[in-house]
């Protein structure tokens, strides 16, 4: 019995979220409250190589489960050994946040015998509970309804990542390295995006930058993953200053933590913004083709959106490799100067 509502006696939990990176870290207000919510019960979670050290240091996560389904477990024969190593794990209830079939398919044939997710899965049903995809809301609201309709009180909704003492070493020694005291303010643009719509202009990024640098006397340094190196290399090269070059030569959790350090991060409709809000960092983020109705914005209140009032956005929910009317304007309307008014205020 939670809150009165009856289930079943809840041993083991099993949440299963194999997305995106943004995704794992927008998931953990569920992982905190499934395991407040059953403190005795055992919790694991699904996900996959990239993401998994998200979760290293959760308190919440007693055992992360990996399973790289377009690496070594890509398919049929490993989509099977994953089910048998699901079925001997005998969990008693299933959260299901990532809405394809596969994620519904592991615990219906693991017979995991309550398995919860959204009525806009693709597996739906394969669910033995239901629960209203609510578009009007952000997704760790929509997260958390899969919890809460177990009755679950939910106190806490931001998100977490909890970087250890050597991701803070690594960021202190690198950042002393490149010639930035504990004293400096920090900067940090993420300027990439997966989806090549969804990135503001390289220019206006070294444009700000420049003007940061000169204007408001921080140090600014260009982060984001190994395939960032190039956009953050050339957006270096065009500045008269010199910008901190950390893209691909750290760890998700170190990122993590070296956001930790940044007086603010600046990016797009990206990871990076919800690493940020998990390290509780205001950010200020431009949206483009994409909106913050969809609920993917960041979610605190000391962060804003930036976006252009256009009827022809937003034109997707992930953006997409070209702009389908041919001019970007959602993106080149928004300028530097602009966006520097939102900055220097936060800061």
């Amino acid at each position: 019995m939670v809150c009165g509502y009856k289930i079943m006696n809840v041993n083991k939990i099993l949440i299963i979220q194999t997305a995106f990176i943004g995704d794992l870290i927008l998931t953990t207000p569920l992982i905190r409250a499934a395991k407040r919510g059953f403190p005795k019960a055992w919790l694991s979670v699904l996900t996959i190589p990239r993401t998994a050290e998200l979760l290293e240091g959760n308190p919440s996560v007693d055992e992360v489960l990996v399973y790289d389904k377009r690496g070594r477990d890509k398919g049929s024969r490993a989509f099977l050994k994953m089910v048998r190593g699901l079925r001997s794990g005998t969990f008693d209830l299933a959260l299901i946040p990532h809405r394809s079939l596969r994620s519904a398919l592991l615990p219906f044939l693991a017979g995991i015998p309550r398995r919860i997710g959204f009525d806009r899965s693709a597996g739906s049903f394969l669910f033995t509970k239901t629960i209203p995809y609510r578009m009007d809301v952000h997704q760790i609201e929509r997260n958390l309804d899969l919890i809460s309709a177990l009755g679950v009180k939910i106190n806490d909704r931001l998100p977490e990542v909890y970087p250890d003492r050597h991701d803070q070493g690594v960021v202190r020694r690198f950042l002393s390295a490149n010639g930035i005291s504990p004293s400096d303010r920090i900067v940090a643009i993420a300027p990439g995006s997966v989806w090549p719509t969804k990135r503001w202009l390289p220019e206006r990024f070294a444009e700000l930058a420049d003007r940061l640098i000169g204007e408001q006397g921080v140090k600014v340094l260009l982060i984001g993953g190994g395939s960032d190196i190039e956009l953050c290399s050339s957006i270096a090269a065009m500045m008269r200053f010199g910008a901190v070059l950390t893209a691909g030569k750290m760890s998700l959790r170190q990122s993590a933590a070296l956001l930790s350090r940044s007086s603010l991060l600046l990016c797009n409709d990206s990871a990076p913004m919800h690493l940020a809000v998990a390290v509780r960092t205001p950010v200020v983020a431009i949206f483009g083709p994409t909106s913050p109705s969809f609920g993917f914005a960041p979610y605190d209140s000391n962060s804003l959106v930036i976006q252009s009032d256009l009827e022809c956005r937003p034109c997707g929910i992930h953006g997409g490799k070209r702009c389908p009317k041919g001019h970007f304007e959602c993106m080149k309307r928004i300028h530097p100067e602009q966006v520097l008014k939102e900055i220097a205020k936060k800061l």
